[in-house]
């Protein structure tokens, strides 16, 4: 790996080739195990009486999700290909959660849709302001892994939804109320490449923290096998970022020193 810096910009820390082949593997991989296992754990989670399913681990009280949702979504949308992509997510602020009806596994699966709506938004409002200069200088590359990022948060909140849906729910829309507005707050205060990267490193682990833990407390194997395919990807999310830090691109304390097993004090 080289440690040239990218000519383009002082506050990115990586090189722009560098990136974009980390960026393509990450796709590559995305594609070729990760989307796969989705497909066969909601095919499963589908076949699921919902009595059986309703049965599961909740714990998602915690995470003061508010959710309201309408309309329909694919399992596994996806983006470039031609592949049909959930429209970017509407903020929720303020909304009470769980939604009435909604237990155990069918609970964690509203959060987790929520996480992934956020991260959603978040590196919207990020792309959205590097095209209108308000991060300054920002490299092809930062902005082709931003993409490719929302891109595969998109397509985890389709899979999760597509559960909710199966089982007569209303797919999640709406953004975490509990973190939105510290989002918004955080989002006003970037002003470069390395004010978005943190943020979105903050709620990458956030997600990979939580889907550690509930993936431990779902009862239902199809339910386990879709957290499970998916928080690797988020893993891989926060070890780029490190990467466009300058830093050790693994589990880490504030303070940068790598840690042997992945904390989960930030899971909501």
């Amino acid at each position: 790996m080289t440690n040239e810096r990218c000519d383009t910009d002082d506050t990115f820390e990586g090189d722009g080739h560098e990136l974009e082949a980390l960026t393509s593997e990450l796709d590559d991989l995305h594609h070729d195990v990760g989307l796969p296992a989705m497909r066969d754990a909601t095919s499963a989670l589908r076949a699921t009486s919902r009595r059986t399913f309703l049965l599961g681990a909740g714990a998602a009280a915690a995470a003061g999700v508010g959710l309201l949702a309408t309309g329909a979504a694919d399992p596994v949308p996806a983006g470039a290909s031609g592949r049909r992509v959930a429209t970017t997510p509407r903020r929720g602020a303020g909304r009470a959660f769980p939604p009435a009806g909604l237990t155990g596994d069918l609970a964690v699966a509203a959060v987790a849709a929520s996480l992934e709506n956020l991260a959603v938004y978040a590196y919207d409002a990020g792309l959205s302001a590097a095209h209108a200069g308000k991060l300054g200088t920002v490299p092809p590359a930062v902005a082709t892994f931003a993409s490719t990022v929302k891109g595969q948060h998109q397509q985890h909140a389709a899979a999760w939804n597509a559960v909710l849906k199966s089982h007569g729910k209303a797919p999640v829309t709406l953004t975490n109320p509990g973190l939105t507005p510290t989002v918004d707050s955080d989002l006003a205060t970037v002003t470069d490449v390395t004010g978005l990267a943190e943020l979105a490193l903050t709620l990458e682990t956030i997600a990979a923290q939580t889907y550690q833990v509930e993936t431990a407390r779902l009862k239902g194997s199809a339910a386990v096998g879709l957290s499970s395919s998916i928080q690797p990807v988020e893993m891989q999310h926060i070890a780029i970022l490190y990467y466009v830090l300058g830093k050790y691109p693994g589990t880490q304390t504030a303070s940068g020193t790598p840690l042997a097993f992945g904390p989960t004090s930030q899971a909501v």
